[in-house]
């Protein structure tokens, strides 16, 4: 980032609401002084002439920012008409909340219809329903948020509560867990995402207590795609491996690895010793446990 863009967006570091880190705090600052400072920024004359004046702001502030300016115009076309200053006030906002400006390059770069959101009803309500629901304190925003920033284009009424309902039934109780490490489900769609994968589970043989089982034990397999996750793993493991159901009730965390890269080496290594490896073991061994385990396995096999 510029000198002069800097100075006038930032001021010097003050302690933030997480300990031990120190980062730089967003001002607000009068419009002239952004786009004078824009102006005389040299990408700025390289600008096609056709763009408008403010565009040619728009894009250049993303961009020092970090943005894809391109990408993001194009997943969030309502930039194109948000004014310097409503952005600005977002950014404002995600400061106030303990969002670091170098956090926003990520944020925002996975999510630009953060920019154009309204603080009062859509940003603010987000932050509202960490507190109060998920029971998130104020310094542990940043770490929600940078886990998961498609919370920030959710509705909370529409999206968040209803999600967290469904999950609070099926059994998830542990709040911190679905804050801190799988605030996905949350932005997750009950009807088209969450049911559809509940029942594929209880589809294939299992009881919905067993389904639900496996799920709380593996949260991550509510996040996998049926098509492209479940099936093509399940098939290798019915006629490829050859295993039970049970055995994948018992480690649900199967469907988490790469076949190609993982599954499907480690299980024809193992064939080729004429080794049986438990699951669990011939998987979540790292290469040099699993050489191991396979020369141990075949000392053991040839007495």
């Amino acid at each position: 980032m510029s000198a002069a863009l800097s100075s006038s967006l930032y001021i010097s570091p003050k302690k933030p609401s997480c300990p031990q880190q120190s980062q730089p705090t967003i001002l607000s600052t009068k419009p002239t002084s952004i786009k004078t400072t824009l102006h005389s920024h040299p990408l700025f004359s390289v600008a096609d002439q056709t763009v408008t004046l403010q565009m040619k702001e728009k894009i250049l502030c993303l961009e020092l920012m970090g943005i894809d300016s391109g990408k993001a115009l194009s997943l969030n076309p309502c930039l194109c008409s948000a004014s310097l200053d409503s952005i600005e006030s977002v950014l404002h906002f995600l400061q106030s909340k303990g969002i670091y400006p170098n956090d926003l390059p990520r944020i925002l770069g996975m999510c630009p219809k953060i920019l154009t959101s309204d603080v009062r009803t859509e940003l603010h309500p987000v932050f509202m329903f960490l507190s109060n629901d998920l029971h998130v304190p104020e310094n542990a925003f940043r770490r929600v948020i940078k886990k998961c920033p498609r919370l920030l284009i959710s509705s909370v009424e529409d999206q968040l509560k209803p999600a967290l309902f469904y999950l609070q039934r099926l059994g998830f109780k542990d709040l911190e867990a679905l804050a801190y490490q799988d605030p996905i489900l949350l932005v997750s769609s009950v009807e088209h995402t969450l049911i559809p994968k509940l029942r594929f589970l209880e589809s294939i043989g299992y009881s919905r207590a067993e389904a639900i089982g496996m799920i709380l034990r593996c949260p991550a397999l509510f996040t996998f795609s049926i098509e492209n996750n479940f099936k093509p793993k399940l098939d290798y493991f019915m006629s490829g491996i050859k295993g039970k159901l049970e055995n994948l009730k018992e480690f649900p965390q199967y469907f988490a690895f790469s076949l190609e890269k993982r599954i499907k080496p480690r299980h024809l290594e193992s064939k080729e010793r004429g080794l049986e490896l438990p699951l669990s073991l011939m998987l979540k061994s790292t290469d040099e446990e699993f050489e191991q385990l396979l020369t141990k396995a075949s000392s053991v096999a040839n007495g």
